[in-house]
């Protein structure tokens, strides 16, 4: 039998996992949650723009938690520790992008006391962090002895991300490197990122110190560009760059980093993407040294078409339930999970 799974929230990648359920040969739609009280009462398919699927959306915690299910993806724009104990408690595994990548045993200890309640389990999965941050490195690590060196980084434009608020709000983008310095964007991505950190450096065995450093750049317009939030005018933040690096000795060992620009023209200083454009890139050093670059997650610049890396944060959502939802209760990582793989097309299996 199918696992009868809920969808929680349905922004892009919730949407995105929507779709991914639709295709998946062994997991069925059931229910979905919305915020917006205008989305509650409709057809499932209505909201993602498809034929009806006979699943209506609610609003209404309560009717989740009482819905006979055996999973949630739970994919809002931020977590709410209590609805997850919640989803817990009710008996449905839970995976979800914003979260629990690998938490401490100190931050995880209400949530896996929900999840032992409910006899479930927790899954914090993504892209990145969630896959290329940590999940991927280790992989290509087991290729390589006498590691020194793990880095994992992502190169992206911004142009094409049509969220402006967003942007200029939260990320920081057309204020001034003071405002966006110390705004919230540093502290939202800190847990995820020094959560995939750690989870390198305790499976390869680094003695790194337990304090991961966090550091940010910034680089300013030096001439108007053009973006998804406007003109950003020469002063104005146009380029952002995060580190997160684990040290031994005070030499980084293990590092990721976010580039975030809004092109490459008219930035001071004159940061680049580089050659290889916009990627996911993933070095080991040792014995051989490894570099694998990853595209196709990043969307062109005035191309058509969904923000990939957005679909394959929810396949990477999607194809992680079988495998929780067979896995013993508690707060489950990469670490504790078999091998995840898509499936084969409805039409193929």
């Amino acid at each position: 039998m199918a696992l009868r799974v809920v969808q929680w929230a349905t922004g892009g990648v919730g949407v995105a996992a929507i779709k991914g359920v639709l295709e998946h040969p062994e997991l069925e739609l059931v229910g979905c949650w919305v915020h917006s009280p205008d989305k509650a009462g409709k057809d499932v398919g209505e909201i993602i723009g498809t034929e009806p699927l006979g699943v209506v959306a609610t609003n209404s915690i309560d009717d989740i938690v009482k819905m006979d299910a055996d999973a949630v993806i739970y994919a809002p724009l931020m977590a709410n520790p209590d609805e997850v104990a919640a989803l817990l408690r009710s008996g449905k595994n839970v995976v979800t992008p914003v979260g629990w990548l690998y938490p401490s045993e100190r931050s995880a200890a209400p949530m896996r006391e929900a999840a032992l309640a409910g006899n479930a389990t927790l899954h914090g999965t993504g892209m990145a962090p969630g896959g290329i941050s940590e999940k991927f490195p280790l992989l290509f690590s087991a290729f390589s002895t006498g590691v020194t060196f793990v880095r994992a980084e992502e190169f992206s434009d911004l142009r094409t991300y049509e969220a402006p608020d967003v942007l200029r709000h939260v990320m920081g983008f057309g204020e001034t490197p003071d405002k966006a310095l110390t705004g919230p964007m540093q502290k939202m991505l800190d847990s995820g990122f020094i959560q995939a950190v750690k989870m390198v450096v305790d499976k390869m065995g680094f003695n790194a110190d337990p304090k991961v450093r966090a550091t940010q750049e910034v680089a300013v317009a030096s001439a108007p560009i053009e973006s998804p939030l406007g003109v950003i005018e020469p002063g104005q933040v146009a380029g952002r760059r995060f580190h997160w690096e684990a040290l031994v000795d005070s030499k980084p060992v293990v590092r990721v980093t976010v580039n975030w620009l809004m092109g490459e023209e008219n930035l001071d200083p004159a940061w680049t993407l580089g050659p290889a454009g916009q990627r996911y890139e993933m070095e080991v050093r040792g014995n051989p040294d490894i570099t694998v670059t990853v595209k196709g997650f990043h969307s062109e610049v005035g191309g058509q078409g969904p923000e990939y890396g957005i679909v394959g944060t929810a396949a990477h959502c999607v194809n992680s339930v079988p495998a929780t939802c067979a896995a013993e209760p508690g707060i489950l990582t990469y670490l504790d999970l078999p091998l995840i793989s898509g499936k084969a097309a409805p039409e193929l299996g």
